[in-house]
C-alpha cells in the first residue's frame, strides 16, 4: 500500500500508510512524529476494533492536548529536571516546557516534527529524523530512526535507534500509544489485567521528578507482579511512574502482559529498556473527541513507555542514557497480541 496524502499540520504536509500481518492484524502510521495512528486487531470472536487512541484529522495530533498521542517522542522521553544536565564537564541547558523541567524533548520535540519515510513494504515502515547540534538544547548532532513492522501473525516490533556525530549526548526515545484493547472509545480501561515485572518503581515529587532511590512495590498499589486489575488500589491522580523492570533473558519471558477480560484481547510485550512508564491518562477531560465519532474520557487508555529511566542524566545512580559518537542506540518493543 502507498502512503497517502493526510493533510498539513504546522510542520507541513503529513502521510498516512498502512502495514498488516498478512492476517488480521493491521496498523496505520504516519509520518508526522513517526506515529501510530490505528491499530486493529481481532477479539475472542473475530470481531476486530481499533485499540489505540487517536483522531480523525492530522491536524488534531498538532495540539498542546494530543502532542504526544501515538507518537515516537524524543530526544529524551520522560523528564529531565531543571531542564538541565552536565555531561564530559559542560552544563547544557534545554527548553523547558513543563514548568522549570522538559518533557518529551522540549516544545519542539521530536513528537511535532515529520519525519522522513525511508522504507515502506505491506508488513513495515521506517521513518527518519535528523536533529542537530544544540537542537533545544541538546549536544551533538542525532540522526533517528523508527521502524514499525509485522515480524509475523499478530506480532509487531518497534525498533528505536539513533547514532549522534560531534559530541555525546543522551538519548531516550520513547513510543507513546495510549491502549485500549476494548476498542477506543468504549470507557474507562479500570478492568484490564496487568503483569508487570518490576519489584520496584521511582517514587515522584508534585513535578512527577523521581525521589531517591528505587522504591519497593510489595504492599503498595504499584505491585503488579501478579496479575490485577489497572483500576485497583489507583494513587491519588492515577499512575504517571517509572517501573523498574526486572531484566529477563531476550524474548522470553515478556515483562509485561495486559488482558482485556471483556474482548478476550491481550498483548505481551518484551523490551531491552530498563523500564516502563506506566501512565493511566488521568488527565482527558470528558467528551474528549477520539476517531470515528467517539468520545474520550479520563482513563480512556494507558501507556507503556518503554524507556531509560526518567531524570537519568541527573543521576548517577541511574542506568545510563549517554550515547557517544560511534555507539548506537537501540530500542525495542515486542508485542504478541492474543485473543482468548
Amino acid at each position: 500500500m502507498q502512503a497517502l496524502p493526510w493533510g498539513a499540520t504546522s510542520a507541513g504536509p503529513a502521510k498516512r500508510l498502512t502495514i498488516d500481518d498478512g492476517a488480521q492484524c493491521r496498523a496505520v502510521l504516519t509520518d508526522f512524529g513517526a506515529r501510530l495512528v490505528e491499530l486493529w486487531l481481532p477479539d475472542r470472536d473475530g470481531g476486530l476494533a481499533d485499540v489505540v487512541l487517536g483522531h480523525d484529522a492530522v491536524q488534531d495530533y498538532d495540539t498542546p492536548a494530543s502532542r504526544y498521542v501515538g507518537a515516537t517522542c524524543g530526544r529524551y522521553g520522560n523528564r529531565i529536571a531543571g531542564a538541565r544536565f552536565d555531561l564530559a564537564g559542560q552544563t547544557h541547558l534545554l527548553d523547558a516546557n513543563e514548568g522549570a523541567h522538559q518533557l518529551h524533548g522540549g516544545q519542539g520535540g521530536f513528537d511535532t516534527r515529520p519525519w522522513a519515510l525511508t522504507n515502506h513494504s505491506p508488513t513495515s515502515a521506517s521513518f527518519q529524523l535528523s536533529s542537530p547540534h544544540g537542537d533545544m538544547g541538546y549536544p551533538g548532532a542525532l540522526t533517528a530512526q523508527a521502524t514499525y513492522a509485522f515480524t509475523a501473525p499478530a506480532r509487531l516490533e518497534i525498533t528505536l535507534t539513533a547514532r549522534v556525530t560531534g559530541a555525546a549526548t543522551v538519548v531516550n526515545l520513547v513510543n507513546h500509544a495510549y491502549y485500549n484493547l476494548s476498542g477506543q472509545g468504549s470507557g474507562p480501561t479500570d478492568d484490564h489485567i496487568l503483569t508487570l515485572a518490576a519489584d520496584h518503581y521511582l517514587a515522584v515529587d508534585a513535578a512527577m521528578i523521581p525521589q531517591g532511590p528505587p522504591t519497593p512495590v510489595n504492599g503498595t498499589a504499584f505491585d503488579f507482579r501478579t496479575p490485577r486489575r489497572l483500576g485497583a488500589a489507583v494513587p491519588p491522580g492515577g499512575f504517571d511512574h517509572n517501573f523498574c523492570l526486572t531484566p529477563s533473558p531476550p524474548m522470553l519471558p515478556p515483562q509485561i502482559t495486559v488482558q482485556d477480560p471483556v474482548s478476550g484481547r491481550g498483548f505481551a510485550l518484551w523490551t531491552d529498556q530498563p523500564g516502563v512508564q506506566l501512565y493511566t491518562a488521568g488527565h482527558i477531560p470528558p467528551g474528549f473527541p477520539g476517531k470515528r465519532g467517539a468520545r474520550l474520557g479520563p482513563r480512556a487508555g494507558f501507556a507503556l513507555e518503554t524507556q531509560g529511566w526518567p531524570n537519568s542524566p541527573n543521576r548517577p545512580d541511574f542506568p545510563s542514557t549517554t550515547l557517544h559518537p560511534g555507539q548506537t542506540y537501540l530500542h525495542r518493543m515486542v508485542f504478541t497480541f492474543t485473543a482468548a
